[in-house]
């Protein structure tokens, strides 16, 4: 049958696969593996670990980390506590080879100035966005130097113990004003807020193939920019949404009103996507597949520093942001898998 004869050719390439060959995709998927495990399952894990301590003769550990925690709550809003050394772990590597990922310059961003990184699209789990910004493994500060990226995410992450502080030694800070505007305002110049423009609505529409982003009503952080009179940043992640399949609801259907509330409800959107599995690629799990992401860095839009800008100006740097948008995906769609054809749809 053929199922036997795929088992007989996958034992076959499996026998004559090197011994090193096999330990570098080992590594790869363990790569993965750990980091689903951290964002989607740590918090919950550590938070019910910690209670459950506390009714055993251990609880003086889980009331020694919620004091240091209560105390320490304010830390992701007032640029958190980065960490190079897990930024430069070695286990990076492996998972930006596993699909592969790569960071592409397309214009200086000069440390005198801050920044607004837009991250396009958001993809199921940003994946792209995180490799490069959150991890020195496509080399982020060696390409862009003096300049220090913090990926904003949801504010809930850091009320969840522990991963709070592995999130926050990535550079991560909680997408909401005032973390952006302290990173943006107190530390100096060379700071890169990296902003999921999107956000979890965008992944409901996520699928492979499609470069569909949500951009028209999102002013907000066009605002920010220019009150701290911090340059505009396009970036695109060409292959991000390729990674998952996801079963889609049609517009106006019951299911898709249900995730759209919850999205609106809880900050993230309950998507029911899949990727391949742990024994193969044919078989099917929460892995992603194993597709190439190219992450291209656009050119900034100078931005002035307006302490309390009217609409019409937001709409003016907004629509300039809008065209430098799709200027980088116009010039770079044909390299990175997309034919002459393809357009970004822009909600």
């Amino acid at each position: 049958s053929s199922l036997t004869l795929r088992s007989a050719l996958h034992s076959l390439s499996a026998a004559t696969t090197p011994p090193q060959e096999q330990r570098r995709s080992c590594l790869q998927l363990f790569s993965i593996i750990q980091w689903i495990f951290s964002f989607l399952l740590l918090g919950f894990l550590s938070l019910m670990a910690l209670t459950f301590l506390f009714f055993t003769h251990l609880w003086p550990i889980s009331a020694m980390y919620f004091t240091w925690a209560l105390f320490d709550w304010e830390t992701p809003e007032t640029g958190g506590r980065r960490s190079e050394w897990v930024r430069n772990w070695s286990v990076w590597n492996y998972f930006r080879d596993y699909f592969p990922i790569q960071l592409v310059k397309t214009h200086n961003l000069p440390p005198g100035r801050n920044y607004i990184i837009g991250s396009h699209p958001h993809g199921i789990l940003c994946i792209g966005a995180f490799c490069n910004f959150v991890t020195e493994s496509t080399g982020f500060s060696k390409k862009f130097p003096g300049i220090r990226p913090h990926l904003a995410t949801l504010a809930g992450n850091f009320r969840l113990p522990i991963l709070r502080e592995y999130l926050m030694s990535g550079g991560l800070c909680p997408v909401n004003q005032k973390s952006i505007g302290y990173a943006l305002s107190q530390k100096g110049r060379g700071n890169a807020v990296v902003i999921v423009v999107g956000g979890a609505a965008e992944s409901l529409s996520c699928q492979p193939g499609v470069t569909t982003v949500i951009l028209s009503r999102r002013r907000g952080f066009v605002r920010l920019a220019l009150e701290h009179g911090a340059d505009l940043v396009p970036s695109f992640s060409f292959g991000e949404t390729d990674l998952y399949q996801q079963l889609r609801f049609s517009e106006g259907s019951f299911l898709r009103s249900a995730q759209s509330k919850f999205q609106k409800l809880f900050g993230f959107a309950p998507c029911f996507f899949y990727g391949r599995g742990l024994t193969s690629p044919e078989s099917k799990g929460f892995i992603p597949y194993s597709k190439p992401i190219t992450t291209v860095v656009g050119e900034p839009v100078t931005v002035p520093q307006i302490q309390d800008p009217t609409p019409e100006i937001v709409d003016r740097y907004h629509n300039m942001y809008k065209h430098s948008l799709l200027k980088l995906f116009n010039e770079h769609k044909t390299k990175y898998g997309l034919g002459e054809n393809a357009e970004l749809h822009i909600l």
